[in-house]
């Protein structure tokens, strides 16, 4: 087999495995959660929507709503790979944050909120510090986990997010994200793999 010959085999299996991983679907972050999948049929559609896990004063879920919205045009952002633009979102959501009034949440409900809110103003703070697309990228991931943990606990005020997620982000290590549609738009790889995931989760 000439060189030539060799090469494009190799692409060409690269390309094959890359699809593959691309159309793979992965659910949950526990065992529990994989064993249900291995359990369950393939499908393409996203699975009903969640219901909230805390009883939400419509207010908190309002601001809340307010600060997914921010954190769309983040994502939207990182889609196109526009480090500048990602620190200027990443300040915009910072700030919806900031406006969340902590007061509306008691007891176990308010614990959470702040263990949520603590990590995210980390992730976001540390996504604004940064130039680098790649390290903003790792602090989007971190942000979009507890963001997705704080819409799953309290909801949100007339609006759906999609928990989608791409099995080859990371170096294959996996990468999830919200959404407020279901077409994938991947903010880790942007143009170079823009539909590569799944949606995993409606949340509302």
């Amino acid at each position: 087999m000439t060189t030539n010959n060799v090469l494009k085999t190799i692409v060409a299996a690269g390309l094959a495995l890359s699809i593959v991983a691309c159309g793979s679907k992965q659910s949950g972050h526990d065992h529990d959660q994989e064993e249900q999948a291995k359990e369950a049929p393939a499908t393409t559609e996203a699975p009903a929507a969640s219901a909230a896990q805390h009883a939400t004063d419509p207010e908190f879920k309002k601001q809340l709503t307010t600060v997914f919205d921010s954190y769309a045009t983040l994502k939207d952002a990182f889609v196109s790979s526009n480090a500048t633009q990602v620190k200027q979102e990443a300040t915009t959501v910072l700030g919806a944050l900031g406006k969340v009034d902590m007061k509306l949440v008691t007891g176990a409900a308010h614990h959470d909120w702040m263990t949520y809110l603590s990590s995210m103003q980390k992730s976001l703070q540390e996504i604004g510090a940064s130039a680098d697309i790649e390290a903003q990228r790792v602090a989007f991931s971190a942000l979009s986990n507890d963001l997705y943990k704080a819409i799953k606990a309290f909801g949100l005020s007339g609006e759906t997010a999609y928990y989608d997620y791409c099995p080859m982000a990371f170096n294959n290590k996996g990468g999830y994200w919200l959404s407020k549609e279901d077409k994938i738009q991947n903010p880790y790889f942007g143009d170079e793999m823009l539909t590569c995931g799944s949606v995993e989760e409606k949340l509302q």
